[in-house]
C-alpha cells in the first residue's frame, strides 16, 4: 500500500526551512553521501549566497516507515516578504504546512502572514519549533506566542541542523496531514510552476487533483485552449533530478514534457485537462499584484534582442513580475516591469546578469498612481514620465504595514513610520516579549531603505510584512532632473508635495558626486513642471593651454582662454552629458 502526503514547508526568512528540507532528504536516503551537500535545493548560486531560498522547490521522496511505503511531496518555499507570491502557489499544491519557527527568534512577521495563507487555503498546519538546540532558544515564550496566533497547540520540538526530532515530526507528517482524495475520471491538473528547457522547451510543473496524465495523451491548457501531445511525465526527485514515469495520477506531483516552444502557453496558475474535455479549470491561487514598477533596458542597445529572450525565459518562471515594451531617448528600448518589492527587482536584475548573460542598467522605483484628470477622465500611472504637472486628484497606493518587534524598540519604530507618513492603527502583545505594531502606510515610503532603517533601529530584532490595502489621496507632484537643461526621464519621480524640496536637494547632491566631469560645465537641476527647485553645477575639466607661454604679453595668455572659453561653449551646446550606470544604480537606494 503507497501512502502519499503532500505538503509545504513555510516560515519566516531565515528559520530553517531549507535545512529542515535536507533532514528530510537525508532521512529518506534517496540521495548517496557523495551527491549530498547543504542547502540541497536551493539550486541557484544567488540562493546560497545570500542564504535565502528565492524559487518554491518541490521534491519526491519515498519513505519505508513501520514496514509501509511512504511517498512524500514536498514544497520548500521562501520566507521573504516579497516572494509571498511563491509560497501561494505552492500551498495551491498540497493539503498540509509545517509552519515553522525559530526558537531563538520566536514568531515573525512572516510567520503570521504565511500562517494567515495557510489558514486561507484550509490547509492542516503542523506548528513545529527549530533551533531548540541553541543556548539561546526560548521554546516556552515561542509556544505562547504560537498559542496567541492560533490557540492550543502541541507543537513540535526540533532541531532541523542535528536532526533531533525529525522522527517524531515524519511521525505528525503520516498522522495529521490527510491523503489526498482519490479522484478518478477526467484529467485536472494545476500548474503551479514551470522551468525551461532549450532542448524540450516549457516544461510545466503539475499537482494532479483528478484522472491522470501519460505518454501519448493529448492534453489541453484551459485558459489558451492550446493542444499538445504528451512526450513525457515523471517525478523531481533531489537535488532536481527528473525521472520519468509511466504515469501521473490523481494526487501525485510532478512535471510534463510536451515540447511546449512558446513560453506564454505554459501559464503558471493555469488548469490541463484532456483535449476536447470540460472539465472546469481549479481555483488555482491568488494572482500577485505588482508593487513596484522599475524600467530594465541593456547596457548596449545592441544587446536588446538577448534582452527579451532572456526576460520571457525569467517570465516562465517568475509569475509575478509583469513585462511591457518602453522606450526612453536616454536609454532606448527596453521594458517596463512589475515587481513585488526591491529584493525581487535584485534578484531578477541579478538572474538576467548570472543565467542570462545579460547586463541592465535599472531605472529608480516607482509604484502605480491614479489620477483624476481637470476632465473628468481617471488614469492608471506607473511611469512617473507621464504624471501630469496639473490635476484635479491624485492617488497613491497604501499598504497594511505589521510590524514584529521586542518592547524595547516600540518608540524609535514609531518614530520612523510616522516620518514615512504612517498612521497608527494597532497595538497588540504576542506573549510579553513581541509587540504586534500596525501602521497605515504609502507603499512608496516603505520601498526603499525603510527595511534597513527598521533593522538598524531595533538591532535587527523587528521584522515586518505588508499588504495592499487600495488608493488613499495625495498631494503628489513630479520631480524632474534636468542636465544642462534637458530632461532626463529616467531619474523622474513622484513625490508628495510636502517633501519635494528635501528629496530634489538630495538628489542633486548626489547626481553632483557621482556624475563624472566633462570637458564643459554641467547644470544638474531638480524641478516641478517649470520651477527649478534644487541646482548643482559640476565644473569642467580644465586644460591649462597658458602652459606653454613664457613670458609674453598679458593679452596672449588671454586670447588662448578666450578660445578656450568658446569651444568649451560650441561643446556644452552639442555635447551629451555622460551619466555612468552607478548613477543609475545608486539613485535607487536614494528618495
Amino acid at each position: 500500500m503507497v501512502n502519499v502526503r503532500n505538503f509545504t514547508i513555510i516560515a519566516h526568512i531565515d528559520h530553517g526551512k531549507s535545512t529542515l528540507a535536507d533532514r528530510l532528504i537525508e532521512f529518506s536516503g534517496v540521495l548517496r553521501s557523495s551527491e549530498y551537500k547543504e542547502q540541497v535545493l536551493d539550486s541557484m548560486d544567488l540562493e546560497r549566497e545570500k542564504g535565502i531560498t528565492i524559487k518554491m522547490h518541490p521534491v519526491r521522496l519515498e519513505m519505508n516507515i513501520n514496514g509501509e511505503r511512504y511517498i512524500f511531496n514536498l514544497i520548500d518555499t521562501p520566507g521573504h516578504v516579497d516572494f509571498t507570491y511563491e509560497v501561494s502557489r505552492s500551498m495551491a499544491a498540497v493539503e498540509g504546512a509545517i509552519l515553522l519557527v525559530d526558537a531563538s527568534q520566536g514568531v515573525e512577521a512572516q510567520t503570521v502572514s504565511n500562517l494567515y495563507l495557510a489558514i486561507e487555503q484550509n490547509l492542516e498546519i503542523i506548528p513545529v519549533i527549530n533551533k531548540i538546540d541553541l543556548p539561546n532558544a526560548d521554546i516556552e515564550g515561542t509556544i505562547e506566542e504560537l498559542k496567541d496566533l492560533i490557540g492550543e497547540i502541541d507543537p513540535v520540538l526540533i532541531s532541523a541542523k542535528t536532526g533531533q526530532g525529525v522522527d517524531k515530526l515524519i511521525g505528525r507528517i503520516i498522522k495529521d496531514i490527510p491523503p489526498p482524495s482519490d479522484r478518478s475520471g477526467d484529467l485536472q491538473a494545476l500548474v503551479f510552476d514551470a522551468i525551461w528547457d532549450d532542448h524540450r522547451g516549457a516544461i510545466p510543473y503539475v499537482r494532479v487533483f483528478g484522472g491522470e496524465v501519460k505518454k501519448g495523451d493529448e492534453i489541453e491548457f484551459v485558459s489558451s485552449g492550446e493542444t499538445y501531445e504528451v512526450l513525457e511525465v515523471g517525478y523531481i526527485l533531489p537535488p532536481k533530478k527528473f525521472v520519468p514515469a509511466e504515469k501521473l495520477s490523481s494526487g501525485e506531483v510532478g512535471y510534463i514534457v510536451a515540447n511546449i516552444r512558446d513560453i506564454r502557453k505554459a501559464r503558471v496558475g493555469d488548469t490541463i485537462r484532456k483535449a476536447g474535455s470540460d472539465t472546469q479549470p481549479l481555483p488555482g491561487y491568488r494572482e500577485p499584484k505588482p508593487m513596484v514598477w522599475a524600467g530594465i533596458y541593456p547596457l548596449e542597445n545592441a544587446k536588446y534582442n538577448d534582452l527579451v529572450k532572456a526576460i520571457e525565459r525569467l517570465k516562465l518562471n517568475d509569475a509575478a513580475i509583469t513585462v511591457s515594451p518602453a522606450y526612453t531617448p536616454a536609454l532606448g528600448p527596453g521594458f517596463k516591469c512589475g515587481f513585488l518589492g526591491l529584493l525581487h527587482l535584485e534578484i531578477v536584475k541579478e538572474r538576467l546578469r548570472r543565467e542570462y548573460e545579460v547586463e541592465v542598467i535599472i531605472t529608480s522605483p516607482t509604484v502605480e498612481y491614479k489620477v483624476i484628470h481637470k476632465d473628468g477622465r481617471e488614469e492608471i500611472i506607473n511611469n512617473p514620465v507621464d504624471f501630469p504637472d496639473y490635476y484635479d486628484k491624485a492617488f497613491e497606493p497604501y499598504v497594511k504595514l505589521q510590524v514584529l518587534t521586542p518592547p524595547e524598540y516600540i518608540g524609535p519604530i514609531m518614530q520612523l513610520c510616522i516620518s514615512r507618513r504612517g498612521k497608527q492603527t494597532g497595538f497588540q502583545y504576542l506573549g510579553s516579549k513581541v509587540v504586534i505594531l500596525e501602521f497605515e502606510m504609502p507603499l512608496s515610503e516603505i520601498l526603499y531603505d525603510f527595511f534597513d532603517n527598521l533593522k538598524s533601529i531595533s538591532r535587527g530584532y523587528a521584522s515586518m510584512d505588508y499588504e495592499l490595502l487600495g488608493w488613499k489621496e495625495s498631494d503628489l507632484v513630479r520631480l524632474d532632473i534636468l542636465l544642462n537643461g534637458e530632461k532626463v526621464d529616467a531619474f523622474g519621480i513622484v513625490v508628495p508635495r510636502e517633501k519635494s524640496y528635501h528629496i530634489g536637494r538630495k538628489l542633486v547632491s548626489k547626481l553632483r558626486k557621482l556624475i563624472p566631469r566633462q570637458l564643459f560645465e554641467v547644470n544638474v537641476q531638480a524641478a516641478i513642471g517649470k520651477r527649478v527647485i534644487a541646482k548643482e553645477r559640476i565644473p569642467p575639466l580644465r586644460k591649462d593651454v597658458t602652459a606653454k607661454c613664457y613670458g609674453g604679453d598679458i593679452t596672449r595668455k588671454r586670447k588662448l582662454l578666450e578660445k578656450q572659453k568658446e569651444g568649451k561653449k560650441k561643446l556644452k551646446q552639442i555635447g551629451k552629458v555622460e551619466v555612468p550606470q552607478e548613477a543609475f544604480l545608486a539613485l535607487m537606494s536614494e528618495k
